[in-house]
């Protein structure tokens, strides 16, 4: 068997690649959150971003406060990861908000 072929499908792979589409959609999650937070719209728009951007702060706070209550109770050294901080920030977001426009009617379509 060819040696740069053999072991080229591993399950460490599969997750690397994996874990290279999350890191990715992450990433695009992020840079739509911040530019459906500056595009312009009605009213009703803007009460969807504004709780969406409200539940979202709702929740990474509560996640920040969990992280400290469990630093305090096992006595061990405060740890925060930006990366999985962003990651709950932005699908947190989405997910609401798509919740939001079902629930309020769809942004104005084709803009």
């Amino acid at each position: 068997m060819d040696p740069v072929t053999q072991g080229m499908f591993t399950w460490e792979n599969f997750f690397l690649i994996l874990f290279g589409l999350f890191l990715l959609g992450t990433i695009l999650l992020d840079v739509a959150m911040v530019v459906s937070l500056v595009r312009v719209g009605d009213e009703r728009r803007q009460l969807i971003v504004w709780k969406a951007g409200a539940f979202t702060l709702l929740i990474t706070v509560l996640t920040q406060v969990f992280d400290v209550v469990e630093a305090v109770v096992l006595a061990k050294k405060l740890q925060s990861n930006p990366f999985i901080d962003l990651s709950v920030t932005a699908v947190t977001y989405f997910v609401v908000l798509l919740v939001l426009k079902k629930r309020y009617g769809d942004f104005e379509r084709g803009k």
